[in-house]
């Protein structure tokens, strides 16, 4: 990354004016604090004795033996505080926020995961909270909006457009352009202008400096490949970035939705429909129609149907660092059932995709390569959506009767 944020030819700050002082007080003080040794360790501290960390490098027995080829391991981020990775980011951007007198944080959230941790964050740190979330995406994942509400943060549904992620993120941008003094914008991909990826995917990197070391622990050399779903990119760059000067392959794995047609996936990588553009306040790849305007996107998870993606993962995919590829939802369900049943593990449908993409070519690898895969989350968050597409009647004989017991009441 150069001074400006740029990575390669991608992201930068394409921001309003009236935001380009608190951009340049935001970038300051996330210099000075990194240059903090007590700031940073300050962090390390939060994340070990809030959120959880260390989080396991957990071996699949089961799952290799069924696969046979590759040694199958999986990075646990499911187990943090919260059920996903989301809390080391905020974790370092509340605590920023604190250092820079903020009294206020807004964020935007598609699966709701990065939503709740925020409000688990602001209410550790007495900040107020605002989470703007398509209103798609609300009904797709109430548990996460009762939970954010039972934590004191004001869910703000978004009914523009698509009223998913990207509809969100641009409700975010327009609040803190008339309220940047006390509120701090807590993007929770490493997307937007600058600092925002660079700071993201940092915070992040957390998750790959543990594999370096677990993995040196547990089978005495790093991973030979590295699967990690990829929707804005947060839990891919923070796996990927620690490994990406050494000999590990990377993949991400895109949301390949229903088909190919336009609106029907959210892949930035491997598909005509996309290419180079600049939005929401950074230049990066975004889906695009002829005359440039932003598609619509979908996803079985509501995390991965961002119509753009990190500018740090695009620069390394230009340049041949990170290899990306897709799953489509069939493939998603039946990789969440292979690992529900075969170790016991429920992962997100965010997670389940980059599991799909694992299993589909570990299978084709020699028993002494071995393959570490990021669940980034748990699923519980997914019940509803994983009840549906399973198609699971008991479970949605019981929602009717609960709700007409509760309706009689």
């Amino acid at each position: 990354m150069n001074d400006e944020g740029r990575f390669g030819q991608y992201g930068g700050s394409f921001i309003p004016e009236i935001l380009y002082s608190s951009q340049q007080q935001l970038l300051k003080a996330y210099r000075e604090a990194m240059a903090d040794t007590s700031f940073v360790q300050l962090v390390k501290s939060e994340m070990q004795d809030f959120s959880g960390r260390p989080t396991p490098l957990t071996y699949c027995a089961n799952l290799t033996k069924t696969i046979g080829g590759a040694q199958i391991y999986l990075k646990r981020e499911d187990l943090n505080h919260s059920g996903a990775h989301k809390m080391n980011n905020v974790i370092g951007q509340g605590l920023l926020a604190k250092r820079m007198g903020k009294t206020r944080i807004i964020a935007e959230t598609g699966a709701g995961q990065h939503g709740v941790a925020s409000a688990l964050v602001a209410a550790r740190l007495g900040l107020e909270c605002t989470v703007y979330m398509g209103a798609h995406d609300i009904e797709r994942q109430y548990p996460n909006v009762f939970w954010m509400k039972q934590l004191g943060a004001t869910v703000v549904p978004v009914t523009t457009g698509a009223a998913t992620l990207k509809d969100a993120l641009d409700e975010a941008l327009r609040d803190w352009s008339s309220s940047y003094e006390d509120t701090h914008y807590l993007i929770g991909t490493s997307c937007g202008c600058a600092p925002y990826p660079e700071m993201v995917a940092g915070f992040q990197s957390v998750i790959g400096e543990e594999v370096k070391e677990q993995s040196i622990q547990q089978f005495v050399r790093y991973p030979d490949r590295i699967y990690a779903c990829v929707g804005g990119g947060s839990n891919a760059c923070g796996i990927f970035l620690p490994f990406v000067d050494t000999q590990t392959e990377l993949v991400g794995v895109e949301a390949g939705g229903r088909s190919n047609a336009p609106g029907d996936h959210a892949m930035r990588f491997n598909t005509d429909q996309a290419r180079f553009g600049i939005a929401q306040g950074f230049a990066t790849r975004f889906l695009q129609d002829s005359e440039g305007q932003l598609q619509p996107t979908h996803s079985i998870s509501a995390g991965l149907d961002y119509v753009g993606v990190s500018p740090i993962l695009a620069d390394l995919e230009e340049k041949g660092k990170v290899r990306m590829t897709s799953a489509n939802d069939n493939e998603v369900i039946e990789a969440f059932k292979m690992l529900t049943r075969h170790e016991g593990i429920i992962p997100a449908l965010e997670s389940s995709h980059a599991v799909a993409g694992a299993l589909r070519e570990a299978a084709g690898m020699s028993a002494e390569e071995y393959i570490v895969i990021n669940i980034s989350g748990r699923g519980d968050k997914d019940i509803f959506n994983i009840a549906k597409a399973l198609n699971d009647e008991p479970f949605t004989d019981f929602l009717h009767a609960y709700l007409k017991e509760e309706t009689a009441q």
